[in-house]
């Protein structure tokens, strides 16, 4: 999943960088507007986080060249400058979302898969009562979010996505923690075990396929993916 990162601060873009090639995202970072539209005339990305004040070109006039351009990539704007004026600007403009810095990661990483997933048409998945909201990114129960910490959510993700499909641990590993090596070999057990308090009562159940790894099963017969 190619992004371009769109931001001046240095050490914004360390940061954010090293937090989206953790998840699986390959960025590529710039720091000018004009730089911006370049990148993107030579290279087909898949969604675009873009700050407002830049220098050379600021994003409220990057946004309208993309527009200009025929540009249609699904755009996350972070920036202090959140006025109710430059937010509709930005949205006509089109901007797909706005996040104010500052900002927690993991929800701007939320907010950029929920935005790639409606811009690709994604379906949601369901286990059980269980749903995965493709758009909104979270999991809903019986159609209620379910209380869920981030890394048990990129856990039941990865199990959710596959249907029918036992997950290694050496997969979820990489789903929850990247290329962090620092946590311990019986991690993925730890989350397990609180998964399955969480799902008590959805339909939904983790068994452990000894030797392999997890697999997520629908207790109640339904289809993992919605109707079209």
């Amino acid at each position: 999943m190619d992004v371009l990162l769109v931001e001046d601060d240095l050490d914004l873009v360390d940061a954010l960088g090293r937090v989206l090639a953790s998840r699986g995202f390959k960025p590529v970072c710039c720091a000018d507007g004009h730089e911006a539209l370049a990148w993107m005339r030579k290279r087909n990305f898949d969604a675009v986080i873009l700050d407002l004040s830049l220098p050379g070109l600021d994003g409220l006039d990057v946004l309208q060249r993309m527009r200009d351009l025929g540009l249609r990539l699904p755009v996350l704007v972070v920036t202090a400058r959140a006025s109710i004026g430059e937010r509709v600007t930005g949205l006509t403009l089109g901007a797909d979302d706005y996040l104010t810095k500052p900002f927690d990661t993991e929800e701007l990483v939320a907010r950029l898969r929920a935005l790639m997933r409606r811009s690709q048409g994604i379906e949601d998945f369901r286990c059980g009562h269980l749903q995965l909201d493709m758009n909104q990114g979270l999991f809903l129960r019986s159609g209620r979010p379910l209380d869920i910490a981030p890394r048990e959510s990129a856990m039941l993700r990865a199990l959710i996505t596959k249907p029918g499909r036992p997950v290694s641990k050496d997969d979820l590993y990489q789903a929850i923690f990247g290329d962090d090596a620092s946590h311990q070999s019986d991690a993925i057990d730890l989350l397990a075990h609180r998964l399955r308090k969480r799902l008590a009562g959805s339909g939904a159940a983790l068994l452990t396929m000894r030797g392999i790894g997890y697999l997520l099963v629908d207790e109640l017969g339904h289809d993992s993916k919605d109707p079209a």
